[in-house]
């Protein structure tokens, strides 16, 4: 299979996407809210009126869809957003992860017991301000294996009404078949970009099946990606490497998003403009030949 292999019209690039077996529609471009907190993702932002006028004009240029989790801070992250946003726009998607609480010294340990779970759930609840979160997804360690016990829990709140959905973080295909087998996935979060691409085979099927993909660490997370032919392709287009990188994602499958993040309106301006950026077939195939560019690297150590 090519890496591009679906055509993708302009109006989709920019254009909407909605999560399987619901009636929530989101722009492809979106915007994640972990860089709104303090250093190492870990207690307040150097500029708190900064991160809220971030949350604001984000809203106010139409995004529609927000990732975040309680975990961020902690709990900072989601109250900066209750305090920019809420009330909420009625087609605004808020989408938090549960499954990893923080430790005094910034550590990240995972948090998959009942009890762990219930906290987590509420406190995202109440940090955000909501009834009922949106779009809950179940962050998983590399060396977890079966994901059934933490996924039941949350099973049980979707049935109770306080979560809407459910998604999926940081998975392998078997354990997004566990997943489907138990309740419906609307969404998967994993590491993937234009160079590393560990997840086409995933990207393709998940596609064929409605279910959206996010990748995180679209720039390569904290390694941003190096690549001569990135470089000159943003160049040519007028735009920035970073830009390139997220538009590469937008064309390779209609059931990406993105949620890029910054605490930067500049930033967050250009990470926007992706949408708006065509790549004609000759672009596509130079940056399909990044990966194999790049030296192999341990991959990014993942801190969300």
């Amino acid at each position: 299979m090519a890496i591009n292999d679906t055509k993708i019209s302009r109006e989709e690039l920019g254009g909407q996407f909605t999560f399987p077996g619901t009636s929530m529609a989101v722009r492809r471009v979106g915007y994640g809210a972990m860089q709104l907190a303090g250093p190492g993702v870990f207690g307040p932002p150097r500029d708190r009126a900064t991160a809220l006028a971030v949350l604001r004009e984000a809203v106010d240029r139409g995004v529609d869809h927000i990732d975040t989790s309680d975990f961020y801070g902690p709990h900072v992250v989601n109250q900066l957003i209750r305090e920019a946003l809420h009330p909420y726009p009625d087609d605004l998607v808020i989408v938090t992860k549960v499954g990893c609480i923080r430790g005094a010294d910034g550590s990240w340990p995972p948090a998959y017991s009942r009890e762990e779970l219930t906290q987590q759930v509420h406190d995202n609840l109440r940090n955000l301000g909501l009834d009922q979160l949106h779009i809950v997804n179940l962050r998983v360690r590399d060396d977890m294996g079966p994901i059934e016990a933490p996924l039941s829990v949350l099973a049980n709140f979707q049935q109770q009404g306080l979560i809407r959905h459910i998604g999926l973080s940081g998975v392998t295909s078997p354990q997004i078949e566990q997943g489907r087998a138990m309740v419906p996935i609307v969404c998967v979060q994993n590491h993937y970009n234009v160079a590393h691409r560990g997840d086409d085979a995933i990207i393709h099927d998940l596609s064929s099946q409605g279910i959206a993909y996010v990748p995180f660490f679209p720039l390569g997370g904290f390694d941003p990606v190096q690549s001569s032919t990135l470089n000159d392709a943003a160049a040519r287009l007028g735009a920035t490497p970073m830009q390139v990188a997220q538009a590469w994602l937008l064309h390779r499958s209609p059931n990406i998003l993105l949620i890029s993040g910054t605490s930067s309106i500049d930033h967050l301006r250009e990470n926007i403009a992706v949408g708006e950026i065509e790549l004609v077939p000759e672009v596509l195939a130079e940056l399909d030949g990044i990966a194999e560019q790049t030296a192999p690297r341990k991959p990014a150590e993942r801190k969300e």
